[in-house]
């Protein structure tokens, strides 16, 4: 049940160049969200109405906090980057469907790309069995300790500073590693990659989609993407990220 409420700022650090880490106090939506799910955080520039969607990356529900990983990449995560602790944040969520935890399977691959990291950290906590976690960066590395009390890690890089020098594919081939599930979160062309290689080996295969978002509600149809199947709700072969998603069964979608 998501609701909407001003949650307090613990802590916020920038972890690498222009990415940061933020924790916030948000007791009724850390106990409701889940792996895979976001929150929408508001400016307080009236001039920018919309919210920013922003992906979980940590819960701690007896705590009540929730840890937000995010890149500036505007005026809005600019502003949110120097909030201090003590400070309120407009906020809304959980929002859209996280990743399913009750599959059943016991080789688990989390793959993510860039900012798609993030939510590999709280989803490899909550997975059952055996998790190894890929993780693809353009350079500078960041939540590796994290990743690494949760699974084993598999680094891949572009310019071969750290780990398999390529994607997240060349370093899920270089170290052999085989599964029964994979659940993957990145820039569109990764996952494109990994949708037709989990589907080349015939494994199970859970997106989650990365698209511009305007309300995170699923009211004005901005940030919807290809389906193999008519939508209920518009009627085409179209689904909203951020109410149908952004977590999807591979089939579902065309990349």
């Amino acid at each position: 049940m998501k609701s909407r409420e001003f949650a307090t700022v613990i802590e916020q650090s920038e972890i690498a160049d222009k990415i940061y880490s933020l924790w916030i106090q948000t007791n009724k939506i850390a106990e409701e969200a889940r792996p895979g799910q976001f929150l929408s955080l508001y400016s307080q520039d009236q001039s920018r109405m919309l919210p920013r969607p922003i992906s979980i990356c940590e819960i701690d529900r007896e705590k009540g906090h929730i840890r937000m990983v995010y890149r500036i990449a505007g005026e809005g995560t600019e502003e949110f980057s120097h909030k201090k602790p003590g400070e309120q944040l407009e906020v809304l969520g959980p929002l859209g469907n996280g990743f399913p935890l009750d599959t059943g399977k016991k080789r688990i691959c989390l793959i993510g790309g860039g900012i798609g990291i993030p939510p590999m950290v709280q989803l490899a906590r909550e997975s059952e069995g055996e998790v190894q976690i890929v993780a693809g960066y353009r350079d500078a590395l960041f939540l590796t300790e994290e990743l690494q009390q949760y699974g084993s890690l598999y680094v891949a890089t572009e310019d071969g500073s750290a780990g398999t020098k390529g994607t997240v594919l060349d370093a899920l081939k270089a170290h052999g590693l085989t599964a029964d599930l994979i659940c993957a979160c990145g820039p569109k062309p990764m996952l494109r990659a990994v949708k037709a290689y989990a589907e080349e080996q015939g494994i199970l295969c859970y997106l989650s989609m990365e698209e511009r978002m305007a309300c995170g509600i699923g009211a004005c149809l901005a940030c919807v993407c290809q389906s193999r199947e008519v939508d209920a709700h518009t009627h085409v072969h179209n689904k909203r990220v951020c109410k149908d998603g952004p977590v999807f069964l591979s089939t579902e979608v065309e990349l």
